[in-house]
């Protein structure tokens, strides 16, 4: 394949990335020192979600309705709305997620790197450092093969092609072919045990940074959307008994900071604004009572649900200190996957014991009475429904649906036009939960084989 800056990390020669990589070539730094590598894990831009500030990636559920959409669509986000072909045809600008996360790894891949060269600092300040790139590194590279390789299948994900994998910082180098899924989370699962032992044990002061909770944590996604949920439960207990965060109570005082650095049930933060408009069958799903609504929902219709469009997920409208979602790991979504794994295995008190840690700081307390199912099925279903409504726009919805689908569970998704037509169909097993790689790679890559659509 070419040997080409733009075919991985266009957005680095457009966006004029950071001074470092202003200054030097071919992907050198001038890094030099252990506090120089420390800041660079500092950088704001590791810590956005993807393709902030809004998370387009929320825009592909089916928890979303806007209801004016431009037909035909142009904006970026109106076209991931429409599970268009491509996101943009224009050559020369970075392309959507896929130029995002390959920028971020770049900047992993330069602190890996440089990392034992640096001077000033101890070899155990170099170690936490290199597992902190290690473990933003395979954080990235979950996004990537799940929006670009098939639904992870044991069956043949040795064979679906995802993305390249790239562990170099010098952007020109050749580029490597498409890794399949399985290689890609392998990468994910090796890079993720090799920075656990060197993490910090807490990262409460900074929750943007690492910590083996984080790592706990990001294994405990990987496995849950590689759908080996049993390992997913397991680290997601690991990382519930090596955080100091806990749950916020939606019934007691919020926060009066809107840092997602310091939020208190944030593992390992990644942050973006939270504005999305929300379907009507989605609202109409909540609970009365359900404190979310009130305090992350914005109303015209006074939550009648009546208006589509006329409710939105605002949090910056309604309690501003909230205005950022945290799309990084919490402690609401191990305690989900601890639920969903223990509901699968048909260990039904840990499943309710979870949902019920949560539906507490969730509804008045003195009104709250715990949920209490006798059959599999129903607290499955449980476990389904509270995900959806306590993680709805935090990036995760779209890989929900994608290993849903694997198992018969979604339906027909549409998009309607303002007048109730139908402009956009999602059917089971479409091959629209695969993106296609973007035109922009591709120019530089012909050879590179792209996804059906």
């Amino acid at each position: 394949m070419k040997r080409c800056i733009y075919s991985l990390l266009l957005c680095l020669a457009l966006s004029g990335c950071d001074q470092y990589l202003d200054i030097t070539p071919k992907g050198s730094t001038l890094l030099t020192t252990i506090t120089d590598y420390d800041q660079w894990l500092n950088d704001p831009d590791l810590a956005e979600a993807v393709a902030a500030p809004y998370c387009d990636l929320n825009f592909l559920g089916d928890n979303v309705d806007i209801p004016n959409v431009p037909i035909p669509a142009i904006q970026v986000p109106h076209l991931v709305y429409l599970w268009a072909q491509q996101h943009s045809l224009v050559l020369n600008i970075s392309p959507e997620f896929w130029g995002y996360h390959y920028a971020t790894i770049n900047k992993y891949n330069t602190v890996l790197a440089g990392i034992d060269q640096a001077t000033g600092g101890t070899n155990g300040q170099k170690r936490s450092l290199k597992a902190e790139a290690l473990l933003g590194r395979a954080y990235e590279y979950f996004y990537l093969v799940n929006e670009y390789g098939n639904e992870y299948d044991s069956a043949t994900a040795s064979k679906d092609l995802a993305v390249p994998y790239m562990t170099s910082n010098d952007v020109s180098q050749q580029v490597p072919g498409r890794s399949t899924v399985a290689e890609i989370y392998q990468h994910i699962i090796e890079d993720l045990t090799a920075a656990l032992p060197d993490l910090p044990a807490d990262n409460s002061t900074n929750r943007l940074r690492g910590s083996r909770a984080a790592a706990y944590s990001v294994l405990a996604r990987a496995y849950f959307y590689a759908r080996d949920y049993t390992n997913a439960g397991r680290y997601a207990s690991l990382a519930l008994a090596n955080t100091k965060a806990v749950m916020m109570d939606f019934n007691g005082t919020l926060p009066v900071s809107s840092l997602i650095s310091i939020q208190q049930d944030v593992i390992y933060g990644r942050l973006a604004l939270g504005y999305i408009p929300a379907t009507l069958d989605f609202m109409r799903s909540f609970e009365a009572g359900d404190l979310r609504v009130k305090i992350l929902y914005l109303s015209s219709d006074g939550y009648k649900y009546i208006t589509r469009g006329g409710t939105n997920y605002v949090p910056a409208f309604v309690t501003p200190t909230l205005q950022y979602t945290n799309t990084g790991t919490s402690v609401q979504e191990m305690k989900l996957i601890v639920a969903e794994a223990a509901a699968r295995n048909n260990d039904l008190s840990t499943a309710l014991q979870q949902l019920n840690d949560i539906r507490k700081n969730r509804f008045p307390a003195s009104t709250y009475q715990p949920i209490s199912f006798t059959t599999q099925a129903d607290v499955f279903n449980a476990v389904l429904m509270e995900r959806g409504h306590e993680l709805p726009f935090a990036g995760l919805r779209w890989f929900d649906m994608r290993r849903l689908d694997k198992e018969n569970r979604m339906g027909t998704v549409n998009r309607y036009d303002g007048q109730g037509n139908v402009i956009a169909e999602l059917p089971p097993h479409s091959a629209h939960y695969t993106l296609q790689i973007p035109v922009q790679v591709l120019s530089f890559n012909p050879d590179m084989p792209q996804n059906p659509y």
